[in-house]
């Protein structure tokens, strides 16, 4: 046996055992990321328009159906608030939802002025919520375990930062108060370039964060409920299955906690930029 044929020997194994490795850990990603088919069954539209790919995935479609839930609910809520000041039933769960994103995040962290980003990040925490919790439905899906959706979710977020910012101190005084008081002359160069990545770094933090967490509960429970089937015995299923519900039960948590680390981060660094003097 020649060289050539041992070195094509050892690169077919090695083939062989990276498409094994794939097939045991693909099934997961298949779960996790974002499909052309809604449920694995149902093919959605492909969209090509100039070069650019517009298709319709199953996290749009999802994205889709939180925005008609939250339309239908703060609806009939609005409705019941024109009846009845009143308010009752699950009128009464979204006003104290509502009241903890404005007294316990927009009002402290923005302080004065806070009524006017008040609209975006309710949007924002609700918008959230609402897409966590769908990828917990059965044959549900995750949206913002898309990074294109968290990274969408923090460049607006972003900019709102930016526009309040600039609205209350104008254009030069904004870029003028990111330098921190008391700098020598010599410095400032170093401390503007800095503090303008720093503006940056603020909606990656945003989306990376909002992206890892959601996708990081997925993962360990289809891995768990997966060793089943990897060691092929059922004795690991009672194990398998009591840690999977743990981390599911654990997920409801997350999906209230990433929304409001959101919205609090969001709302923090508003309220940085717009009152640069504290």
């Amino acid at each position: 046996m020649n060289e050539t044929t041992v070195k094509t020997l050892t690169d077919s194994l090695h083939t062989a055992s990276d498409a094994a490795e794939q097939a045991e850990t693909g099934w997961i990603m298949h779960h996790i990321l974002d499909s052309n088919e809604l449920f694995g069954v149902i093919p959605l539209p492909q969209i090509h328009l100039f070069g650019i790919d517009l298709s319709i995935t199953q996290h749009v479609v999802f994205m889709w159906i939180a925005l008609v839930i939250l339309t239908v609910i703060f609806t009939a809520v609005s409705k019941s608030y024109s009846k009845s000041f009143v308010p009752r039933g699950v009128t009464n769960f979204f006003e104290v939802l509502v009241v903890f994103v404005r007294d316990e995040i927009a009002k402290p962290t923005i302080q004065k002025g806070y009524e006017k980003f008040l609209p975006y990040l309710l949007t924002v925490f609700f918008f959230i919520l609402v897409c966590n919790f769908l990828g917990m439905v059965p044959f549900g899906a995750t949206a913002t375990s898309n990074i294109s959706v968290t990274a969408t979710l923090a460049i607006i977020s972003f900019f709102v930062i930016q526009i309040g910012g600039i609205m209350k101190n104008g254009l030069f005084g904004y870029f003028k108060g990111l330098i921190p008081h008391g700098v020598p002359f010599w410095l400032l160069p170093i401390m503007f370039v800095v503090e303008l990545l720093g503006l940056f770094t603020k909606p990656f933090a945003l989306a990376i964060r909002l992206f890892a967490n959601m996708t990081a509960g997925h993962i360990v429970i289809l891995a768990l409920i997966g060793l089943i089937f990897i060691l092929k015995t059922l004795y690991v299923a009672p194990v398998s299955v009591a840690f999977a519900l743990f981390i599911y039960l654990l997920e409801v948590l997350v999906a209230l906690i990433q929304a409001y680390i959101f919205t609090m981060l969001s709302s923090l660094f508003i309220g940085m930029a717009v009152h640069q003097e504290h």
